[in-house]
């Protein structure tokens, strides 16, 4: 068995950046010293806010970013990869982007991910989300490499599309990461089964840290922290309440089931329908 022990943070973020970064760097600390050798953390830990004029004003670039750097402390201090869900950063050009960072056991950062799939919706409960209203969406994957093996990275939304999925599959990734701040009624609907369904695809780890409970910009989260194996087995579901989770992962598992149900492997090319309507 190839054990990778792992940690996974479950947070209410509000709007204070520097108490949120005190409370992810005391969690990681905690994780690390139970014995994770990775910790994963939700989309938007450093920063949760709906409001958009208050977020852009909030929103600094990577560098800066109070989570980051107490993170990265913690990984140097205790010899440990952390996963950052996401961080709202503040890029070059002057637009955010929803980033996630992986990074190593000595603080460095190992990959970088722009959110690729922007959240924009009016929900049945009268809720509307215009997550492109603040961010610039990202256009490429990324995975980091770690001792133990590949990590793929997307982000939430990015869930409802597999085709990243897969290809972050076919890329190596034996667990992806899938942090998000899922509304409670798409969570209750759609968060189980869709995060199973991605682990089934790809026969990998899925590692879904998320944002819990009533959050201080009055927007309530789904909570329920999930890690699915290849297998599509819910090993982990942390509920609703806010806290930290440790968990021993086998990875010799995904090559089992790898090889029990090949689908990489037999997936074929298609010549999708053509759009012209067919002759009369």
């Amino acid at each position: 068995m190839r054990a990778l022990p792992i940690g996974l943070v479950q947070t209410t973020t509000g709007l204070d950046t520097s108490a949120n970064a005190e409370a992810l760097a005391g969690a990681a600390t905690a994780l690390a010293r139970a014995g994770a050798k990775i910790v994963f953390t939700p989309e938007m830990c450093g920063l949760l806010d709906r409001n958009a004029p208050r977020l852009e004003a909030a929103a600094v670039p990577e560098a800066e970013a109070p989570a980051l750097r107490a993170l990265a402390a913690v990984a140097r201090a205790e010899a440990v990869a952390i996963a950052i869900g996401s961080l709202a950063v503040r890029a070059p050009g002057g637009r955010l982007r929803n980033r996630s960072l992986v990074l190593g056991p000595d603080g460095r950062i190992l990959a970088r991910y722009d959110k690729i799939h922007l959240f924009d919706v009016d929900l049945p409960d009268g809720s509307r989300y215009r997550e492109s209203a603040s961010f610039e969406a990202g256009d490429r994957l990324a995975l980091a490499d770690l001792p133990w093996g590949r990590l793929g990275l997307s982000i939430c939304y990015d869930l409802r599309f597999p085709a990243l999925y897969r290809a972050l599959a076919e890329a190596g990734a034996s667990v992806i990461a899938s942090p998000a701040a899922f509304t409670v009624p798409t969570g209750r609907a759609h968060w189980h089964v869709l995060l199973r369904a991605r682990a089934i695809e790809t026969g990998a780890f899925i590692v879904a840290a998320a944002q819990t409970g009533r959050h201080a910009d009055g927007r309530e989260t789904y909570g329920h922290s999930l890690v699915v194996d290849p297998w599509g087995e819910v090993l982990l579901d942390m509920g609703t309440a806010p806290g930290t989770a440790l968990l021993v992962l086998d990875l010799d598992r995904v090559g089992e089931v790898r090889a029990q149900l090949p689908a990489l492997r037999h997936a074929r090319a298609f010549v999708p329908p053509s759009a012209e309507r067919p002759a009369a």
